[in-house]
């Protein structure tokens, strides 16, 4: 059975700055506090990364998982699927940056859904959803403003 977890913020800088810092696969463990490896596996035929293979530490566990990034027609929208892992049996999500106010802000939505190859108990998935979820935005809603002039 499926976790599933979506949020959605707003962030002062355009999409495509959030769209710039979301596939700066290499600048993650800057900013993203569980990620302490990042490594662009396979990268499209634009040179934005295709399989990202990550090392995570979180809740005194350390695992690994790469992901296979599409970016399809819409620039503003970034989706991946688990090819790998070694405690999740499948990650799909995406991120979408929509224009607001005239461009110069933008709303980010946040989707993903996990399926892991051992049941967790209830109290110890709300606490990774709840990190997932501080990462996914508002480690990168504080990163794009930093970065953004």
């Amino acid at each position: 059975m499926s976790d599933h977890a979506a949020e959605k913020t707003e962030i002062d800088a355009s999409p495509e700055a959030c769209f710039a810092v979301a596939t700066d696969f290499a600048s993650y463990t800057e900013w993203a506090s569980d990620i302490k490896e990042v490594e662009v596996v396979a990268v499209d035929d634009t040179g934005r990364g295709g399989d990202v293979a990550f090392r995570v530490a979180a809740m005194g566990r350390s695992t690994r998982y790469t992901l296979r990034y599409s970016y399809g027609s819409n620039p503003l929208r970034m989706s991946w699927r688990l090819i790998e892992g070694d405690v999740m049996e499948r990650i799909d999500g995406e991120y979408e940056f929509a224009p607001i106010d005239d461009g110069t802000r933008t709303e980010v939505r946040y989707y993903v859904s996990v399926d892991m190859l051992v049941p967790l108990p209830g109290f110890v998935k709300r606490r990774a959803e709840a990190k997932i979820l501080h990462t996914a935005i508002e480690d990168l809603k504080r990163r794009v403003e930093s970065v953004t002039p």
